[in-house]
């Protein structure tokens, strides 16, 4: 097993990778919702539910969270962490597309909703690999 140390800069970085994608999709959703006009609804269950700036940020901290908490116990468990993890969160982002593309009411919610997953991979993808214990 590796030996890796996660320092407290790795968990600053790691940090503000997860709040920097929050206020990246928050900011995606303020200009589509409010300043144009989407009418952002999603398919839920058996109805439909408006997605609302709490959902959009709640989202965003877990997806960020759980995408650290994959990197810090694939860094305990093998030298190849940034590499596995990569691959991974790449397949998770395009996977979770499949939401938004079936999910989405209408056009303008689909591509906002849509808009939203990428701005999150965006940030989370890069910011986190680049944070990975070598």
């Amino acid at each position: 097993m590796p030996a890796t140390t996660v320092r407290p800069a790795h968990r600053r970085d790691r940090l503000l990778t997860v709040l920097a994608a929050t206020a990246a999709t928050l900011s995606g959703w303020a200009v589509a919702v409010p300043l144009a006009g989407v009418e952002l609804t999603a398919r839920s269950g058996g109805g439909e539910q408006r997605v609302t700036p709490v959902a959009v940020a709640a989202s965003t901290l877990l997806a960020g969270v759980a995408g650290w908490a994959l990197l810090a116990v694939l860094e305990r468990l093998t030298g190849r962490a940034r590499t596995v993890w990569t691959a991974v969160a790449a397949v998770v982002l395009l996977l979770s597309l499949l939401g938004p593309l079936t999910g989405g009411v209408g056009r303008p919610a689909t591509v906002t909703l849509v808009v939203l997953h990428l701005l999150a991979g965006a940030v989370l993808v890069p910011g986190l690999r680049r944070s990975a214990v070598r």
